[in-house]
C-alpha cells in the first residue's frame, strides 16, 4: 500500500491546514494538497494527503473513509498513479 491518499467529497470551503489537521489524528502528515480549478483558483473538491508511512495511511482510510466533514460524506483510499493524458493536435483550445 502506498502512503499518498485521495480525498474526495471535499465541502469546496476546505483548507490545506484543515486538512492537515485532521489527518495528523491518524498519524503523519507529510504533504497536503487540495486540488484547485486552473483558471479559477477555486477548489475542485478534492485532494491528497501523503502520510508518514502506510501504517498511517491504512489509519487514516479506516477512520475518515464514509466520515463527515462540514455536512459532507469523505471518500479516503489510496491515491492511484497518475495516468499520462493523451491529446492530438484536434484537441487544441477545447475545453
Amino acid at each position: 500500500m502506498g502512503s499518498k491518499l485521495y480525498v474526495g467529497n471535499l465541502p469546496y470551503s476546505t483548507t490545506e491546514a484543515e486538512l492537515e489537521s485532521l489527518f495528523s489524528q491518524a498519524g503523519e502528515v507529510v504533504e497536503v494538497s487540495i486540488i484547485t480549478d486552473r483558471e479559477t483558483g477555486r477548489a475542485r473538491g478534492f485532494g491528497f494527503v501523503e502520510m508518514a508511512n502506510d501504517a498511517a495511511a491504512k489509519a487514516a482510510i479506516e477512520q475518515f473513509d464514509g466520515a463527515q466533514l462540514g455536512g459532507r460524506t469523505l471518500k479516503v483510499n489510496e491515491a492511484k498513479p497518475r495516468q499520462p493524458r493523451e491529446r492530438d493536435s484536434r484537441d487544441r483550445g477545447r475545453y
